[in-house]
């Protein structure tokens, strides 16, 4: 999986609000970026740790590809 999905995921699974996970969602489907998310500072807490996470290796592939799978949009 790549970083920008593992960071969804994390972010998603890590969530204490709706908004914050429709945000993580939002980074998956490519309508908001990495960057854009670093300057939301009641996400950057968060983030950061997710950051960690992904650099550890410390994920679930298999969960990560289960959550890409339920909220990524593809288009036809």
């Amino acid at each position: 999986m790549d970083k920008v999905t593992c960071i969804a995921f994390i972010l998603y699974q890590s969530a204490e609000t709706k908004e914050k996970q429709e945000l993580a969602i939002q980074l998956l489907n490519g309508d908001i970026s990495l960057r854009d998310l670093k300057k939301v500072s009641a996400l950057l807490p968060d983030l950061t740790s997710a950051e960690v996470l992904f650099k550890k290796r410390d994920v679930d592939l298999n969960l990560v590809q289960e959550f890409a799978a339920k909220f990524l949009l593809v288009e036809a």
